[in-house]
């Protein structure tokens, strides 16, 4: 099974962020991203904002 990312570094931000966030499925990234950017970002925590998550996920380990 291929890993799920989700990199801050692939979205704009004020902070900068350089968070990684992987896991081998996609529901339990999507939970782990949808916390992260709650707490951190300031997002509201919406259908939106997981889809978007999913959108934006890639197949493999994160970018070094």
């Amino acid at each position: 099974m291929d890993r799920k990312t989700i990199d801050c570094r692939d979205y704009p931000s004020e902070s900068g962020c350089t968070v990684s966030i992987s896991a081998d499925s996609e529901d339990e990234l999507v939970e782990a991203a949808a916390q992260h950017a709650v707490q951190v970002h300031g997002h509201e925590d919406s259908p939106e904002l997981r889809a978007m998550l999913r959108d934006g996920m890639k197949t493999g380990a994160p970018a070094a």
